[in-house]
């Protein structure tokens, strides 16, 4: 663990440590350093439930791992904790006041300060965050050599379009050779490259800087979000990962004895995928007006049969907990094989339409040139 209690070393051997073998594409990707964020989370709170499990005072717990803590914006927001704690506030009142904490957090962590569970619930919230920011891994793991190769497919074609192209049609205005179709085509490609590259380039930099700006807008994010669910192989990839999120969290709450509407509730607010906020929202109101749970369900397409028919079981045989822990897994290792298979399959598909590409480049180039040969010869 990130801090030294000797009364407690047994239990501290409960947690994950880094090692300087792990592969690098295995570790979370963070932009602008955000305060608390999931990885933070994910340590936090299960620092926090072997320290109250090993009778530790949440004071002490807190203070503990405010001290363990690098970046001085997570130990600021665990001092003002401390604090309010300190001043009479009880744990989920304190992390309500930081915009770093979302409700679904503040419920949870709520029903264990009720239920006298708060070690078993913060141990719950370690494991949500744990295997989301393993979602989120092999995410990344599946994608990055895919967009690396096409980076570099983009550069290569831009490349020569900006400078070999160029090149042969200076030769082919000195000939006067009458060009082709193709060669005319990929001629005029150069020279929008010429004339427009420059301000494409700054056009991507400026959008890809201005992401996180973006993000924040709802209209954007709406439509970024219905994109990327129709892309071919990576749309289905994300539908389960977010379906991972969402059985988890369900069986999360469900343990604690939370109510099923007020379950979608705070599941809504806790993933930030809209297709799916939107469908947990029309099922929300299906069943205030009476609906079972799996009827809901099967009413939206982002929800597949298998899921239906085990809620549908579920809801017959009272094991709700049970049957969405059983979801999670499933998914979980669908999420797994399929993220392999993601890599497996679009490398040789992107170097196939790498190889497409220079190919009619090429092609388009040296068409023009064995006329010129014959007309010599």
């Amino acid at each position: 663990m990130a801090f030294q209690l000797e009364n407690i070393a047994t239990q501290a051997s409960v947690k994950k440590e880094s090692t300087s073998a792990e592969s690098f594409l295995k570790k979370e990707i963070i932009l602008f350093n955000n305060a608390f964020n999931n990885k933070i989370k994910e340590d936090f709170y299960t620092e926090l439930s072997v320290l109250l499990k090993a009778g530790v005072s949440l004071k002490d717990a807190l203070e503990l791992i405010q001290n363990s803590q690098k970046k001085k914006q997570n130990k600021e927001i665990l001092q003002k904790i401390s604090q309010d704690i300190v001043s009479g506030l009880t744990l989920s009142g304190a992390l309500k006041k930081h915009k770093q904490f979302s409700n679904y957090e503040y419920h949870s962590v709520n029903i264990g300060e009720e239920t006298g569970t708060i070690a078993q619930v913060t141990d719950q919230l370690g494991s949500f965050y744990a295997r989301k920011n393993e979602q989120r891994r092999n995410l990344v793991s599946a994608l990055t050599y895919p967009i690396i190769i096409l980076s570099t497919a983009v550069l290569v074609v831009a490349f020569m379009l900006q400078f070999v192209v160029p090149m042969f049609q200076d030769i082919f205005k000195q000939q006067g050779v009458e060009l082709p179709v193709i060669t005319k085509f990929i001629i005029s490609l150069s020279d929008f490259m010429k004339g427009y590259g420059w301000l494409m380039l700054l056009g991507l930099v400026v959008f890809f800087v201005s992401q996180s700006f973006l993000n924040k807008k709802k209209r954007f994010k709406q439509l970024k979000d219905k994109l990327i669910l129709k892309l071919p192989f990576i749309g289905n990839f994300v539908k389960v990962v977010y379906l991972t999120q969402f059985t988890q969290a369900v069986s999360l709450l469900t343990a604690s004895r939370v109510p099923v509407v007020n379950s979608i509730q705070l599941v809504k607010q806790m993933i930030t995928f809209y297709p799916l906020e939107m469908a947990l929202t029309q099922v929300e109101q299906h069943i205030l007006k009476g609906e079972t749970l799996s009827n809901s369900l099967a009413q939206h397409k982002f929800f597949d049969d298998k899921m239906v028919a085990l809620v549908k079981v579920a809801e017959e045989t009272n094991q709700t907990e049970y049957i969405f822990d059983r979801l999670n897994k499933q998914y979980n290792t669908q999420v797994q094989q399929q993220s392999k298979m993601l890599s497996t399959v679009m490398e040789p598909f992107i170097i196939l339409i790498v190889g497409v590409l220079v190919g009619v480049i090429l092609i388009a180039m040296y068409l023009p040139m064995f006329k010129l040969s014959s007309v010599i010869g």
